[in-house]
């Protein structure tokens, strides 16, 4: 059941950071400038409600997995690394640039999402296959 619960959180998260990447990033291109301090506000604010709670579910229940496992299972190992360096590559990258783009549109930061964002796509997509072996 566990399992169950951290691959729905999982499989969510895929689903946000694949619309993040193909839809919602790219039109950072095509807000107004005259807006964008406030779009970019609105965007850190309301994107929070969607993912800290999915982030914090799936942490969650992988720590749980993992220290309730009974026999070392690889593919869970190797999703728990995955997760940790998304944590890292968030926190590190990804809420500076937001916070500059909170002074005003900037190309190249928001290039730079785009292209450092496709690290934590391909991390979660790879992660929900390895969760979803565990079944």
């Amino acid at each position: 059941m566990l399992l169950l619960f951290h691959l729905t959180a999982s499989s969510m998260m895929v689903g946000v950071i694949w619309v993040i990447q193909l839809v919602h990033y790219p039109s950072f291109h095509f807000v107004d400038n005259l807006r964008y301090s406030n779009f970019q506000s609105f965007h850190m604010r309301s994107i929070s409600y969607v993912v800290i709670p999915l982030m914090l579910t799936e942490v969650l229940t992988l720590i749980l997995l993992v220290y309730t496992m009974n026999r070392m299972d690889i593919a869970l190992i190797l999703s728990a690394i995955m997760l940790f360096a998304i944590w890292v590559i968030t926190a590190v990258f990804f809420s500076g640039a937001h916070q500059k783009l909170t002074l005003g549109y900037d190309k190249s930061v928001v290039d730079g999402l785009i292209k450092i964002n496709w690290s934590r796509t391909l991390l979660w997509t790879l992660r929900l296959i390895l969760v979803a072996t565990c079944l």
